[in-house]
Order: C-alpha cells, then structure tokens, then sequence
C-alpha cells in the first residue's frame, strides 16, 4: 500500500532538501557533478521569487513524515538562463517554444527508497492537472537520456519526444532530451508507471 502523500511546496526545508536531493542523488546514481546542483539551484530559486501561484507551483511528496520526491509547474513565458544551452550553442531546447500558452514540468524527482510505487507518475499527473487548470496548452520537459525510469513516467503520461540533441554538461556526455504534452487534447487513459 502507498501512504505517499503530495502536497504543495512551500514549509520550511522543502526548497533546500530540493536543491540537496538533487545534488546527491544525480551524483551517486549518475556521477554528475555539482554544476548539476547548482542548475537546481537556480531554478529552485527563480521558483521562490515568483509570486504567480496562478502560473506556477511545485509539490512535494512526503511518505511516513519525511519528503520522497518533489516536481515543478513553471511558467514558460520568458527566457530561462537556468537550461543548459544545446549543442549547437543557440538556445536552450527546453526553451524552444517558450510562451504564454507553454508551462515546463521540471525537476521531478522521487528518492530511491521510494520508487516503483508510481509515486513519479503521480507527481507528474498533479503538474499536468496544475497546468491544464492554469489555461496552459502545452506543457514541455528537458530531461537527459541516462533517466529511463522518468522516461518511462513521461511516456505514460502522453508525453511525445520532440528533440534529442548531444551534449557535455554535469560532468558526463549526454543526450538531451525535450517532450511535450498537448493539454488541449483529452487527457489519455491512465496507464501503469513505475517509479
């Protein structure tokens, strides 16, 4: 039985156990280093400055009174320093697209001791409700090939892979990898997902 529970960001410690998570689970599961951390950092960060709950909100999971996994809804509409740049040294895949109309699932994340309970597709399906409910029409995702249990989540979920694209950053080669879900279609029948 799952006694995973989701609830929104916002108590004291959720914002630095986000950054922490990240930092040492990337590095022990992929052996990224810390520019990594500092990359959620910032978005961390540009989260907390924002003041449009209408348009952008996180969550964390919690199971057994200690937190398990987070992800973030956030606004599309302007340029985002925080994603690394491509390949091809032009803009951020990530930002391609980037609108009013296009929010960004990111930083999901679920601890390894919590996994394969469907906790990641459930965090995942809270942003796309966020999203729909906040009038976004797409919603896009960058993430990196070595991440086949998010993958597998972001597949479920009725995400379609729209750019792959090479490149070196947290210390490793990597492929980059950019989904995006149309909310302005029906939501697709829910399908099994670990992680």
């Amino acid at each position: 039985m799952d006694d995973a529970t989701i609830r929104p960001l916002g108590r004291p410690g959720d914002l630095g156990w986000v950054v922490m998570a990240h930092g040492e689970f990337y590095a022990a599961e992929f052996g990224w280093d810390t520019t990594f951390e500092a990359l959620v950092a910032r978005i961390v960060a540009d989260h907390a400055a924002r003041d449009d709950p209408a348009r952008a909100s996180a969550w964390i999971a919690e199971q057994e009174g200690r937190r398990v996994g987070c992800v973030f809804c956030c606004d599309r509409s302007g340029h985002d320093p925080s994603t690394p740049r491509s390949a091809r040294g032009g803009r951020p895949a990530s930002d391609q697209g980037a609108d009013e109309r296009t929010a960004q699932l990111r930083i999901l994340l679920v601890h390894p001791d919590a996994r394969g309970r469907g906790l990641g597709a459930r965090l995942t399906a809270e942003c796309i409700r966020f999203a729909r409910s906040a009038g976004y029409e797409r919603l896009r995702l960058w993430t990196n090939d070595p991440l086949v249990a998010a993958r597998t989540v972001y597949l479920a979920a009725g995400f379609v892979l729209v750019e792959e694209e090479p490149h070196t950053s947290f210390g490793a080669r990597l492929v980059g990898q950019t989904y995006e879900l149309d909310l302005t279609r029906p939501a697709p029948e829910r399908r099994a997902a670990p992680a």
